[in-house]
């Protein structure tokens, strides 16, 4: 088989031809950065005709599912998105269906203006098997400034804080968190984002290593806050998405919501402007840590132009250290500063820090707390995936 890889970077070289890039980004801003980032290729290789081929509905489950069909039966695209880290990873280049770029970072100098941590994500036994094009942070908490400033309430930045702004709110008769978890990874995503303010960056990447048990006591101390959490959560949630769950924000429903700054993304597409309608500040005491989402292509498109273009088009981060932040939006140019300063830490629930198949099944159990709220049991099924899928040996 002709590596995914391989065949892009050739079609980046070649004076005509085809190169099929193969994504989930259809959704608006999304939609608008990728487009963005094919006019500066086509400046620059005129000859080369790209097709699009973005998957309708713009989900990552179901680019994946296809993606694996057509890797499969030998008809890979030339260049596909995934997320940087075990996603890739595990699927696809322990398997031998990929070929190392390492070659290619080092004659771009991208080694150099990569952060190191996002270098060892895309990192497998020494080798690079993908370029980082941008980067999103999970662990933002977002809130409503008129509902914050008419209720003389600061945003929250501990669980203390929390606990006191949601039973203000809801005394006046306000839903304290938004939150729409019809797909499962919302909720799975809100959890991930307590784990990582409760056991801090060491010991939540001990979760995927096995050095942080599923079955201690400071995973349980973390379930039994995210289920108080869940009081102060919209009643309708198990019918809503992510991008409902913003939009009761919009609407003046609900004060906060949890997300990855994809949701800055949605907040400018409907009109609100960072730091005057809405703000936000790092989720549930994860001050410091960076919790990492990277969307990453085999194309060699590392170019900082390139993903001006993209990123600021749907709201992510340069993911090279080398981008102009003047470029950038009130909550890019902040998010920015912390990625440089902050500990990077790869996210499970989008693809970085574990196996698709811990992912599917952290999902799941997940799905099943909601609505139980059984912490041992939770704990007991965590632990259990753990080792089913060779990540707690």
């Amino acid at each position: 088989m002709i590596s995914p890889f391989r065949a892009g970077l050739q079609a980046g070289s070649v004076m005509g031809g085809k190169l099929e890039i193969f994504s989930w980004w259809t959704w608006g801003r999304e939609a608008d950065g990728l487009h963005a980032v094919f006019e500066i290729f086509r400046q620059r290789y005129p000859d080369v005709e790209i097709v699009n081929a973005a998957i309708a509905g713009g989900t990552p489950e179901d680019a994946v599912a296809i993606l694996k069909a057509r890797m499969q039966r030998g008809h890979p695209p030339d260049s596909f998105q995934a997320h940087g880290g075990e996603e890739l990873t595990s699927a696809w280049v322990v398997t031998g269906h990929m070929e190392p770029i390492t070659q290619l970072f080092e004659s771009e100098g991208w080694l150099a203006v990569f952060p190191r941590n996002l270098v060892n994500i895309v990192t497998y036994q020494g080798d690079q098997y993908s370029v980082p094009v941008s980067v999103h942070r999970g662990n933002v908490l977002w809130y409503n400034k008129k509902i914050f400033d008419d209720n003389k309430l600061a945003a929250p930045t501990s669980w203390d804080e929390f606990f006191k702004v949601a039973n203000t709110l809801r005394a006046k008769g306000i839903t304290p968190l938004a939150l729409g978890d019809q797909n499962k990874w919302e909720a799975a995503h809100l959890l991930e984002d307590v784990l990582l303010g409760a056991l801090g960056p060491i010991g939540y990447r001990g979760l995927w290593t096995g050095k942080t048990s599923w079955t201690g006591d400071t995973v349980k101390r973390a379930l039994e806050t995210y289920a108080k959490v869940l009081e102060y959560v919209n009643s309708d949630h198990a019918s809503g998405t992510w991008d409902s769950a913003a939009q009761m924000l919009i609407d003046g429903k609900a004060a906060m919501t949890v997300m990855g700054d994809w949701a800055s993304g949605y907040f400018i597409g409907k009109g609100w402007t960072p730091g005057m309608d809405y703000g936000y500040v790092p989720a549930f005491g994860t001050s410091g840590a960076f919790l990492v989402i990277s969307a990453a292509f085999s194309l060699p498109n590392g170019s900082k132009e390139g993903q001006e273009a993209l990123n600021q088009l749907k709201g992510a981060l340069c993911a090279r250290t080398d981008c102009d932040p003047m470029k950038l939006d009130t909550y890019m140019q902040s998010a920015a500063k912390d990625f440089a300063k902050n500990v990077v830490v790869p996210s499970e629930v989008h693809g970085s820090a574990a196996p698709p198949g811990f992912t599917v099944a952290f999902n799941d159990i997940v799905h099943a707390f909601v609505s139980n709220k059984d912490v041992g049991a939770a704990q007991r099924a965590l632990q259990k995936a753990c080792g089913d899928n060779k990540m707690c040996l």
